[in-house]
């Protein structure tokens, strides 16, 4: 008895670890022309668990109409778990994440307040986005400016509105006014706690409805029940 109650502590420990556990993510994306990167990285308990996946290339396929990701993943404090992966997107990949989001919002009740309760959970604490933009013509290059102005406003707006933010956004749009660039750095790190995932989660399984799901892509394929699309 006294051993299965210290086992029940260690495991009870154990959980309320995780659920408080904090989890920072670090995002960066840079965009010259037809140099693309992208970075992500999982941080939890110091560094002691982290998890980075970087995209240095990002390109259209010669031969068909897909896109080209080369991803490399590493894991570990001293990221000694490394991976590398190419993958392809094309357009039926695209029509197909779009058929599982209809899918996801048809069969979870109230699946918008779930996902802006969890997104009130998550603190954005740095943000900047600076972008340089010129086209060689003074009058359009001020006219994308503009433009750009007014969808940054508006993403920004979405980020107040449903995101913690803790500090004043970096934003900057610097027009060029002689010669044609297109260039954009935006980095940001934000976290939240294991705990508050886990509490979404429940919420989907809790309000689905409507039996099985007919998902299309890769990820979300395996959760489909094959046995209702035979004949």
């Amino acid at each position: 008895m006294k051993w299965l109650l210290i086992i029940a502590g260690i495991l009870l420990f154990l959980l309320l670890l995780i659920i408080f556990t904090r989890v920072k993510v670090y995002f960066h994306l840079y965009h010259n022309k037809d140099q693309n990167h992208m970075k992500l990285e999982f941080r939890a308990w110091y560094g002691l668990i982290k998890y980075k996946i970087d995209i240095p290339l990002v390109k259209i396929a010669e031969d068909s109409p897909t896109l080209v990701v080369k991803e490399k993943t590493a894991a570990g404090p001293n990221e000694n778990q490394t991976s590398k992966d190419t993958k392809e997107y094309s357009a039926d990949t695209l029509l197909d994440s779009l058929h599982d989001t209809k899918e996801i919002l048809h069969h979870v009740v109230s699946l918008y307040k779930i996902i802006q309760s969890f997104l009130k959970k998550i603190t954005i604490k740095t943000l900047s986005w600076h972008t340089l933009v010129g086209v060689g013509d003074a009058a359009l290059t001020g006219m994308i400016t503009g433009a750009f102005w007014s969808v940054k406003g508006s993403l920004l707006g979405f980020i107040s509105h449903y995101f913690r933010l803790k500090a004043i956004p970096d934003v900057t749009i610097t027009p060029q006014f002689q010669f044609a660039v297109s260039q954009t750095a935006l980095t940001c790190m934000f976290h939240f706690r294991i705990g508050h995932a886990m509490v979404a989660g429940i919420k989907l399984i809790k309000y689905w409805k409507g039996g099985m799901a007919d998902f299309r892509t890769k990820p979300l394929s395996v959760l489909s029940d094959d046995k209702t699309n035979t004949v």
